[in-house]
């Protein structure tokens, strides 16, 4: 398979999830938005690495530290809805425009 299928296959995600992040309401339809732009730089990550001038595993170590930071942002995320939820009864992002109770 030529690095363009994976190059088209990781731009198509990506716009996907920026058009999921730009226009969804809901704070988990965000969150998942931005978890599929992650994976879409990591699919152009691991492309690289195999098809690149020189080949090797950076970017699948690259790939890596992203899927870790992918994770921890997705708790926290996670965690953040659940208070705010709990607080306002919503997860509309558009309702948490203030910082005060």
């Amino acid at each position: 398979m030529p690095v363009t299928s994976y190059l088209a296959l990781g731009a198509i995600l990506f716009s996907i999830g920026l058009y999921g992040v730009l226009t969804k309401r809901n704070a988990v339809l965000v969150l998942f938005s931005m978890e599929l732009m992650l994976n879409a730089a990591n699919i152009n990550l691991v492309a690289f690495s195999k098809y690149g001038l020189y080949a090797n595993q950076t970017g699948q170590v690259f790939t890596l530290f992203t899927i870790t930071v992918a994770a921890a942002e997705a708790a926290v995320g996670i965690a953040i809805l659940f208070a705010l939820y709990r607080h306002r009864n919503t997860v509309e992002a558009d309702r948490f425009d203030s910082m005060k109770g």
